[in-house]
């Protein structure tokens, strides 16, 4: 998530009202996960596993919960919470704004494309050409949505990113401040979710095809050319790279990669990374010659039993 304009390191820890280690006037360009930082950008980090990891990240200003050696050429924010004051960053400079009307008078919406009845559509969100958007769909702040995309009804674009921290008194939500953004030619079918980045994008690239009832989480981003089948649940911050078919009822967990060409089964249970040019199935996944394979041992296992 970018700032609207840079910032100071001396302005960011006002906000947040916090010590910093750096010069008070370093630059800092916005806010992002580890998994999508950049040069410019406020990484946080609250537990020592990961204390390195943040501090050899693109990060320019590393938020930390413990006062530790300052990489050379960047500067660190010292909070006693950082989750905490990631979320005051993102309300202070991206505010939740509440509409006053159906579709928001910041919307801006492109030639030739038809709004059904009982379409919500919020701040700044752009939507291309010769799109068709049925009745019901929700699509929130932000969201971005590309030429000759069709979106069925029920459908939402935009929603939170599950993403929770346990504490004594209950989970504290990590706020979303990213956004959804879907190239040309992408057909959603009813009732799909798909959240919003925590800070950077959840992307749906150009000609992707998703069925009834699919769910892509937050940060997520699906390739070109992509079939994605009814009641199929993808988890955060994964990677399905072009040409990837994924049949019904498949989970694929956060964090990993498809390659490029892959084809998963139905009701296949996703738990690492696959390579691409192949077909896979069952839970835990394998290859889906050798998952079959074993299905048929274990069968004529039993029957030699009886």
């Amino acid at each position: 998530m970018n700032f609207p304009k840079p910032q100071s390191l001396a302005d960011i820890s006002k906000i947040i009202q916090c010590e910093f280690v750096g010069d008070k006037d370093f630059k800092i360009l916005g806010i992002n996960e580890i998994h999508v930082v950049k040069e410019g950008d406020i990484v946080f980090v609250d537990h020592p596993k990961y204390y390195d990891k943040a501090l050899n990240s693109n990060a320019t200003v590393i938020l930390i919960n413990k006062k530790v050696d300052c990489p050379e050429g960047k500067a660190l924010l010292i909070s006693d919470d950082p989750f905490r004051d990631f979320n005051k960053l993102t309300k202070f400079f991206n505010p939740f704004i509440a509409s006053k009307e159906s579709i928001s008078d910041s919307a801006v919406i492109g030639e030739g494309t038809v709004i059904q009845p009982n379409v919500f559509i919020g701040n700044n969100v752009r939507i291309g050409k010769n799109c068709v958007i049925h009745p019901n769909v929700t699509i929130y702040d932000n969201t971005i949505i590309g030429n000759n995309v069709t979106i069925h009804a029920n459908t939402v674009l935009g929603s939170d990113a599950f993403y929770y921290k346990k504490r004594p008194e209950g989970y504290d939500k990590l706020i979303s401040g990213g956004r959804v953004v879907v190239e040309d030619n992408v057909d959603f079918g009813s009732s799909c979710t798909i959240d919003k980045g925590v800070s950077g994008d959840t992307t749906i690239k150009k000609g992707s095809k998703l069925d009834n009832q699919v769910h892509v989480g937050h940060d997520t981003v699906i390739g070109e050319n992509c079939l994605i089948a009814s009641q199929t649940g993808i988890a955060g911050c994964t990677i399905v790279e072009d040409d990837v078919t994924i049949w019904g009822q498949a989970g694929l967990i956060s964090g990993i990669r498809i390659g490029k060409g892959a084809n998963i089964m139905a009701q296949t249970g996703v738990t690492k990374s696959l390579q691409g040019g192949k077909s896979y199935f069952g839970t835990p996944v394998s290859e889906s010659r050798e998952k079959l394979k074993e299905i048929a041992f274990l069968k004529r296992l039993m029957k030699d039993k009886k």
